[in-house]
């Protein structure tokens, strides 16, 4: 099956700093992204969901704007999940911007589970349903 890239933007009232600690630290990753984490190193790190570890590099580090993670599974191969952080000019809103990758024809599922972690990632941040 085809794997796409999908690209999602959520407001958050949060700051980019809050939100980059939930992005880089094991402590915080765990709290609303994954069930568990390991790192090795700077940049190695193994996500587990229901004991299903899933190796990734971080790749790109900006401080408060970017956070580049390369998936290191063979069959992942080019994949990379990246959370960006700014803020919209007008409003002054913090926005996140999530890149991933699903199968062709399930962007809608991705979708949803995307929705579900940022709500949970709102509530951990104290950022609102």
């Amino acid at each position: 099956m085809k794997r796409i890239k999908i690209t999602l933007e959520f407001i958050l009232k949060a700051s980019p700093s809050l939100l980059y600690q939930f992005f880089t630290s094991p402590s915080e990753l765990v709290r609303w992204f994954c069930d568990d984490i390991e790192v090795q190193g700077e940049t190695l790190y193994t996500f587990s969901w229901s004991g299903y570890p899933e190796p990734a590099r971080l790749s790109q580090d900006i401080e408060e704007e970017l956070v580049h993670y390369d998936w290191l599974d063979e069959d992942r191969e080019g994949e990379y999940l990246e959370f960006k952080i700014y803020q919209s000019p007008v409003t002054s809103e913090t926005i996140l911007e999530i890149t991933d990758f699903c199968d062709e024809g399930e962007a809608s599922e991705q979708k949803d589970l995307w929705d579900a972690q940022i709500k949970v990632l709102k509530k951990e941040t104290g950022s609102g349903n």
